[in-house]
């Protein structure tokens, strides 16, 4: 069946650099609240790297300790995704993108009040349930919104929201450290993190469910679909990709603030620059690879720049450089893995089926997460032993490897028609 909002032939006359004009009235909808939840989640997300240094201080904690708090909340976080999945498959992708919204914001905002470690990785695990699922509620939504000719570039677009919460994040950090006690200044951080569940608002107004969804009989949902022998191989492709580009972002972002205090002997006020041309990257790195998915394919962007990536990393932690050349390629680290992740949205959608979409994006997204949430770990553990940088190097590089090989055993998939 022919849905209008989703396959309708493009205008061969119509002019590909201005396709946000283009788009219909329950695109731009679906476009700017999903970009808007993904910024909040990253600004909420990012809050941890940002407040490590001090939780490291204050409550005497040690890295491995550190990592575990992220990789907790990350596990969880997957198991969130694959739940939220399933859950909006049957009940709606919008339902799904205010709860989850809601559930992410509050449990931030929560950690604010934490007075110790376990604590603070009871709130920040619950944080993860709602974390995990608005990236897959959110990329089926726009998967199945978008039409196929631009659906790429858009999803990939609304993707660099993350680094424009990631810049917010760091804004408000130096403000926030410059102006405060460390004791209070931590916990500031978190309750802004409560911002986001305004966003409900604006969809429960805005947003409707895809056409279609509506127009698809089996809202019942199969949750174990996606494990059956006609899709198996793409699960399993897929969540390799996924792993790589999680793994690979999270070895290296969630130690960053710590690199750069440790490492590189800067403090949390002076980082910030460092941090701003890293968010900057990162949101040149979304948009470049969101277009460059639409024009030369999903499988040659994420390629590109998990090999990219894979050099970057290396260079940035694993080889002595002075800091200024450290702060120039720092624009880098932020643009190859935040750019390997503007193809993904798109390009899982177009893998499952209708009836089990958001399932799939979040079960191989999630998984991909949650073995991914072992790489920050790792790290702690192994800087143990070795310095921080080597550490990076070593699991970032690792992670982009694990990349490319799960993109050589999928198909290609740009301007595939999504049906009912």
């Amino acid at each position: 069946m022919t849905l209008p909002e989703t396959s309708t032939l493009p205008d061969p006359e119509a002019d590909d650099r201005f396709w946000m004009g283009q788009l219909s009235r329950s695109e731009q909808s679906a476009f700017v609240a999903t970009f808007a939840g993904w910024m909040l989640d990253g600004m909420d997300v990012m809050v941890y790297s940002l407040v490590l240094p001090v939780l490291l201080s204050l409550w005497h904690i040690d890295k491995a300790q550190a990592g575990l708090l992220s990789t907790c909340t990350l596990l969880v976080s997957s198991l969130g995704g694959w739940l939220a999945g399933i859950l909006a498959d049957r009940f709606g992708r919008v339902q799904m993108l205010k709860v989850t919204i809601f559930w992410f914001a509050f449990f931030t905002f929560i950690s604010g009040f934490t007075q110790n470690f376990g604590q603070l990785l009871v709130a920040r695990s619950l944080q993860g349930l709602g974390f995990g699922g608005e990236w897959a509620v959110g990329a089926t939504l726009m998967g199945e919104t978008i039409r196929a000719r631009f659906r790429g570039r858009a999803v990939g677009t609304v993707q660099a929201g993350w680094s424009i919460g990631w810049g917010i994040s760091v804004a408000f950090s130096t403000f926030v450290f410059m102006r405060f006690q460390q004791e209070i200044a931590w916990r500031l951080m978190f309750w802004v993190g409560i911002l986001p569940a305004l966003l409900i608002f604006y969809i429960q107004r805005k947003v409707r469910e895809p056409e279609i969804y509506q127009k698809t009989e089996d809202h019942k949902g199969n949750i174990l679909a996606i494990f059956a022998p006609g899709l198996l191989s793409t699960t399993a492709f897929s969540s390799l990709v996924a792993l790589g580009a999680q793994g690979g972002y999270h070895a290296v972002t969630t130690w960053l603030p710590l690199y750069l205090a440790t490492v590189r002997g800067l403090p949390t006020a002076s980082s910030g620059g460092y941090l701003f041309v890293i968010t900057c990257g990162a949101f040149v790195g979304y948009l470049t690879a969101a277009h460059l998915s639409d024009a030369i394919g999903r499988k040659r962007t994420l390629v590109l720049f998990a090999a990219c990536a894979f050099l970057t990393v290396i260079l940035y932690t694993g080889i002595p450089i002075s800091n200024h050349i450290a702060l120039a390629l720092g624009f880098f680290v932020g643009f190859f893995p935040s750019g390997a992740f503007s193809p993904m949205g798109a390009y899982f959608s177009e893998l499952f089926p209708t009836s089990s979409r958001a399932a799939g994006c979040g079960f191989v997204y999630n998984v991909g997460r949650g073995v991914g949430a072992l790489f920050p770990a790792l790290v702690g553990y192994v800087s143990g032993h070795t310095s921080l940088g080597m550490a990076i190097a070593a699991f970032g590089s690792c992670a982009y490897l694990i990349l490319i090989a799960g993109v050589l055993g999928l198909p290609e998939t740009r301007g595939r028609q999504l049906d009912p």
